[in-house]
């Protein structure tokens, strides 16, 4: 495990990485009671061939939740089911629960839109049905928009797949080694919105999804950078004398606490985007580092050394007397808080061991949701129902994910090299 010096004073340097393939996304365990659904090849129409499989992604999608088991199309009630000759009859002998029907039509000059059904074949009824437009570069993020409605009619939850993921990666001894990338949650279109020589940290999205706050470590110094997603346009917010570092912005997105330790040792500070101005959080000999808002935007949930050990706190926004949360393990930190507010999922080591686990806020309760040796770097899907972090697999850097309930794990690799620092976006719409 990473000294505790390292963990505190933000200063770890990335392994060698590379960026060239997509993310490929792993189940690795699933539940048991995985829901029943068959999701038909969505019909064209269009001229030469239809610009992408909106069905296969829907597929994808809706399998690597772990929450649903789709049909192998070879075992479909219907050969050909289509929006206009579905027999639910058929399907409900078949013991599939729901069935997925649409198409893809093209309007011409790049335009589509997507149409799809939802079926409850044992009540014998249409649970949803939407027409969604997309440009052709937009069909994918419309397949995903597709699953999400999809789980969301099921499970009761909103969907999340799409949204996207920004992560780091590098690669020892080539030119501009580090880059910041942005990729849709399935891993596909990754693309590099930064490149530098120099390590780069603690991404982190904005409320709005607009802008990545970031550590850079240009001119062999650290400094919070804001960059804005689509255009690239960044500036610097802050480089003080000695740590600048994990940047987590505010819920309304005015405002970003950070640490910095030109003081002395590193403390808690909130950041006024717009004015510059800097409120002092914590005060105290302490090593207190790796701020996130609670939803309310009015407390802080931190890591500190003040009792000897990394443990997380609540503290004010506006500084104050912090409040102990962990107690349970010898090393808690990197937190990470749930949408609703009512968990914090963070790193937990004992025995040597470093894993995701999750604090319960009404009980106190931690449960363990991983059975890693180095997890890293949590963070809450914005529907909260699962956690991409950072791991080891067979000696490669990865990223993996798990469910709030710790009954769904995947395993998320590059085709070449490792990756670091997830962060999943808020939803986009």
């Amino acid at each position: 495990m990473r000294s505790l010096n390292k963990v505190f004073l933000v200063l770890v340097l990335l392994l060698p990485l590379t960026t060239q393939a997509a993310l490929d996304i792993r189940i690795t365990q699933g539940v048991s009671d995985a829901v029943p659904i068959a999701i038909a090849p969505f019909a064209w129409e269009g001229a030469g061939a239809p610009p992408q499989r909106v069905g296969d992604i829907v597929m994808a999608d809706l399998k690597r939740s772990g929450r649903f088991e789709p049909l192998s199309r070879d075992k479909f009630a219907q050969p050909d089911p289509r929006p206009d000759n579905v027999d639910l009859f058929a399907w409900r002998n078949h013991a599939i629960d729901y069935l997925v029907v649409g198409k893809v039509i093209d309007n011409g000059g790049g335009s589509y839109n997507v149409q799809f059904q939802l079926f409850d074949t044992a009540a014998g009824r249409q649970l949803a049905g939407y027409n969604i437009p997309a440009s052709g570069s937009a069909l994918r993020m419309a397949a995903h928009q597709v699953s999400d409605l999809v789980y969301e009619a099921i499970i009761g939850v909103r969907g999340a797949f799409s949204t996207q993921i920004v992560y780091v990666t590098s690669q020892k001894g080539v030119r501009n080694s580090y880059k910041l990338q942005v990729a849709d949650s399935d891993g596909y279109n990754p693309r590099t919105i930064l490149s530098s020589k120099s390590p780069i940290m603690s991404p982190d999205w904005s409320p709005d999804a607009k802008n990545i706050a970031y550590v850079s470590f240009e001119n062999n110094r650290s400094a919070i950078y804001i960059q804005d997603v689509t255009t690239g346009r960044r500036y610097r917010v802050t480089s003080k004398r000695g740590i600048n570092g994990a940047p987590a912005w505010s819920p309304d997105g005015t405002r970003l606490a950070l640490t910095l330790s030109e003081s002395g040792t590193p403390q808690i500070y909130v950041l006024n985007v717009a004015t510059r101005k800097l409120t002092r959080v914590t005060n105290d000999r302490a090593i207190n580092t790796e701020p996130v808002w609670m939803p309310d935007g009015q407390t802080i949930v931190y890591t500190s050394n003040r009792t000897g050990k990394p443990q997380l706190y609540r503290i004010s926004a506006s500084g104050g007397s912090p409040q102990r949360l962990t107690f349970e393990g010898e090393y808690n930190s990197a937190p990470t808080v749930s949408p609703d507010g009512k968990k914090i999922a963070m790193i937990n080591g004992d025995g040597g061991r470093f894993r995701v686990a999750l604090l319960h806020l009404d009980t106190g309760e931690t449960q363990i949701l991983t059975k890693g040796r180095l997890d890293e770097s949590p963070s809450f899907a914005p529907n909260g129902s699962m956690i991409i972090y950072a791991t080891t697999e067979n000696g490669r850097e990865v990223l993996a994910a798990v469910s709030d309930d710790g009954r769904v794990h995947q395993t998320i690799v590059l085709e070449e090299g490792q990756v670091r620092e997830p962060d999943w976006s808020p939803f986009l719409n």
